[in-house]
């Protein structure tokens, strides 16, 4: 993952310079030690909680030193920016803060209390432009606006003032660290993050491992350095959605290539669990991408042991909507919630019969669709079913067969499968 050329790297001096810039901006998150997880990998966890920011992410670092940063011509012409979600809130706060005026395009799906969100940090300083379908299209909006109007496009990660701004968390921690630091995790979305960070710490502390963390839906950073070169992706899943981009960006790419010392990826199921698993055990919401680090552990099990680790958890901006979505693909992806379809008997007793000869103890019925009469002697329905323990499965799946309940498993066929999930 080496490489001898880059084309910008941000200096110590550069970083030092945005922290005086955003000290009555931004909040010092706390870098707080975890028992819990500690004690589960025989490690010191530490978390960089970049979700008690304002904003709730550090996305106000990076936004707000590169309009600070602008000429008295380009604040009077204002700025244009395309984010769905964590981006336009730091944009929004730096508008009103440094008085420019904004328009932020975000796509048209995005949830009512974002939009509200933007609105109120930015107040009379911003206007939001709902556009396009995704990200995508909100950002091309953006820049038809830019090249049509010469106003600064404040963009998320690709740019020299955005990344120095994001550099600072890693100033940060190094000087919070009570203890050299052994590991940082830190997630991968466009790269502005972890491209300042690591280079942070390759200046200061050149011994602690580096590892970028993505979804394994969006994999854009883990293709990229893998291919050699920068590499827009066909296809991404968006269920992480503060860290899925198609493409990162060319500046953030030559500096992570070379400064990472490791680039995984995570299946969302894992980051649904880890989700949850902070809330339950830890009172600590945070949204998908802001669990890719926690949620990276697991993987370097042996490694971090007995290490200092950090988690840099980035932020907290989760919608209580998606609770649901959170919990089914974590139970699919812990193996403990199945859909069938089952094939009833079309008469009296058949339902019965079914939960309770058929159905273990502590087995649950989730999901319950009557689909059609196939015949005249059976009907088909779809049903979601909760297992206590992954050794349930094959049982209930005899079972039914050995009383011809079993109709179809569903979870491994991904064209019906998305019907449902």
């Amino acid at each position: 993952m080496k490489d001898t050329q880059t084309t910008y790297f941000p200096t110590l001096e550069a970083v030092i310079a945005a922290a005086d810039k955003l000290k009555s901006v931004v909040n010092q998150t706390p870098l707080t030690s975890n028992l819990y997880y500690s004690k589960l990998y025989d490690s010191n966890i530490l978390f960089k909680r970049e979700d008690l920011q304002m904003v709730r992410s550090y996305k106000i670092r990076g936004a707000y030193n590169k309009m600070a940063s602008l000429s008295q011509n380009e604040v009077k012409n204002g700025v244009v920016c395309a984010s769905a979600g964590n981006h336009a809130q730091g944009v929004a706060l730096s508008c009103k803060l440094l008085k420019i005026h904004g328009t932020i395009y975000m796509p048209s799906p995005t949830p009512n209390q974002k939009i509200e969100q933007v609105k109120m940090f930015g107040e009379d300083y911003i206007n939001v432009v709902l556009e396009g379908d995704t990200f995508d299209d909100s950002y091309y909006a953006a820049m038809r606006e830019q090249q049509e109007t010469g106003k600064a496009f404040i963009h998320p990660f690709n740019d020299e003032k955005v990344i120095e701004g994001q550099a600072t968390v890693g100033w940060e921690l190094f000087n919070q660290a009570p203890k050299p630091i052994d590991y940082v995790f830190v997630p991968v979305g466009g790269g502005g993050l972890a491209s300042g960070l690591s280079t942070i710490f390759k200046q200061l502390s050149p011994n602690t491992k580096i590892i970028g963390v993505e979804p394994t839906g969006a994999p854009s950073m883990s293709t990229s350095i893998k291919n050699n070169e920068n590499t827009e992706l066909e296809h991404i899943e968006n269920f992480v959605d503060g860290a899925a981009v198609k493409k990162v960006g060319d500046k953030t790419f030559d500096i992570c290539k070379q400064n990472l010392d490791d680039m995984i990826t995570i299946p969302e199921g894992k980051i649904c669990q880890t989700i949850l698993e902070l809330y339950n055990k830890e009172a600590i919401v945070v949204e998908p991408a802001g669990a890719l680090s926690i949620a990276a552990l697991d993987v370097f099990t042996e490694d971090i042991k007995g290490k200092n680790v950090v988690c840099v958890i980035s932020g907290s901006n989760n919608d209580i909507t998606r609770t649901a979505e959170i919990k089914e693909r974590a139970l699919l992806y812990s193996n403990l919630k199945h859909y069938f379809i089952v094939k009833f008997p079309q008469r009296a007793g058949a339902l019965k019969e079914f939960v309770v000869d058929i159905l273990g103890p502590n087995d649950d019925i989730a999901h319950f669709e009557y689909t059609k009469k196939s015949n005249r002697d059976t009907g088909s329905a779809v049903v979601g079913i909760e297992l206590k323990s992954q050794e349930d499965l094959e049982p209930l799946i005899t079972k039914m067969k050995n009383r011809n309940f079993y109709g179809d498993y569903l979870n491994n066929k991904p064209d019906l499968f998305q019907f449902l999930v």
